[in-house]
């Protein structure tokens, strides 16, 4: 399985924190699971840490490329057919951050590892 970690999932990860399913640990922790972390999750951590609403994620927010590195992480980048599908995704979903994630599992055949159900609203496969 092919994996996408959202924000929070990768934060908590980093954090061995115990909000983190034990069906997630698993599938992250698999040595056959590919997991990927977009570019919009190091815009939305490196942002929410300036902002002041991570303060936890200072650290983090100085080296995501590191962190990905130290976890054997793949890095996701965004493309301009995840743009495009993002920004014509139906619905009210406003979270630009959530509207990529879902266009990139979309086109990448990606499973999105979050606690947050509104991915089940796009037809995207969601561990937890």
């Amino acid at each position: 399985m092919r994996l996408l970690l959202d924000t929070h999932t990768l934060l908590w990860w980093l954090d061995g924190d115990r909000r983190l399913s034990r069906r997630a640990r698993l599938a992250i922790g698999a040595a056959d699971n590919p997991v990927f972390v977009s570019a919009a999750s190091a815009w939305e951590i490196a942002t929410k840490a300036r902002l002041g609403k991570l303060p936890g994620a200072l650290d983090v927010a100085s080296d995501i490329a590191g962190c990905l590195a130290s976890q054997g992480f793949s890095s996701l980048d965004i493309t301009v057919l995840h743009a495009q599908r993002a920004g014509r995704l139906p619905g009210g979903h406003r979270d630009p951050f959530d509207r990529m994630l879902i266009a990139q599992a979309q086109i990448e055949d990606l499973s999105v590892v979050s606690n947050d159900g509104i991915f089940d609203d796009y037809a995207v496969d969601r561990v937890w």
